[in-house]
């Protein structure tokens, strides 16, 4: 899959920067060889303290980022990062299998998860999906999509409603634009799951409850409501009603 897939590059033409997190060095070097063979260029941390540091002076497009370090988890590196680098996608590695664990990584922020043991060419096919959603791939056209008075840029990644801009992150854009892309129309947790993840959750479906969420909280908060739930089948997302 690797050899095949279309390049990905910074907007610039650079090469895409990941930072990668594993307190085991024998596999943080593994994932790195992975990447560097995609052309990306590659920074690695043992540890949450030096992985915030880098995270600032490496200004990466993607965290591959363990929950288990030595000295404070995942969860809270990812906190920290957010404080300076709040879009940057994350994709957590779990030696965990339990449903809490990856619900707690999604609910702090996190993008996406890899339970070890793990092949590397679905960490990199994820890492590739994540960062085209973040706009880390250069945009071919410009598209504007608009249902009532919200409307979406595509090629900016700008989003307002009523003329306020609303500030997504990238899972939350994607979500959003595959609602915006068939307005009117009920979505299951099914199809969202295989269109915006582009994979199943093992089933878990709360996922999808989760940002749909958050994008409420952003979208309709102290508005008319335009995603609505139709229990039992989905979400559709119309034009608020007067």
């Amino acid at each position: 899959m690797s050899t095949t897939a279309p390049e990905l590059t910074r907007p610039d033409g650079s090469p895409l920067r990941v930072l990668v997190v594993d307190d085991e060095v024998n596999i943080a070097e593994l994932i790195a060889m992975a990447l560097r063979y995609e052309g990306w260029e590659v920074a690695s941390a043992h540890t949450g303290s030096k992985a915030v540091a880098a995270a600032r002076e490496f200004d990466p497009d993607a965290i591959v980022l363990d929950i288990m370090l030595p000295d404070f988890d995942g969860l809270e590196v990812l906190r920290r990062v957010r404080g300076t680098s709040p879009d940057v996608p994350v994709v957590f590695l779990t030696a965990k299998d339990a449903v809490e664990d990856r619900v707690a990584g999604l609910t702090a922020g996190g993008d996406d998860y890899v339970t070890k043991p793990f092949s590397l060419e679905e960490l990199v096919a994820r890492l590739r999906a994540l960062m085209r959603r973040a706009g880390a791939a250069r945009v071919e056209e410009r598209s504007v999509l608009r249902v009532g008075d919200l409307e979406m840029d595509e090629d900016s990644r700008e989003v307002f409603r009523d003329g306020q801009e609303i500030t997504l992150t990238a899972t939350e854009f994607e979500l959003l634009r595959f609602l915006m892309r068939n307005p009117r129309r009920v979505l299951s947790k099914a199809q969202i799951l295989d269109r915006v993840w582009n994979y199943d959750f093992g089933g878990q479906a709360n996922v999808v409850e989760l940002y749909i969420s958050y994008l409420r909280k952003k979208i309709d908060a102290g508005r008319s409501p335009m995603i609505h739930t139709m229990r039992g089948a989905g979400y559709v997302l119309k034009p608020a009603t007067s």
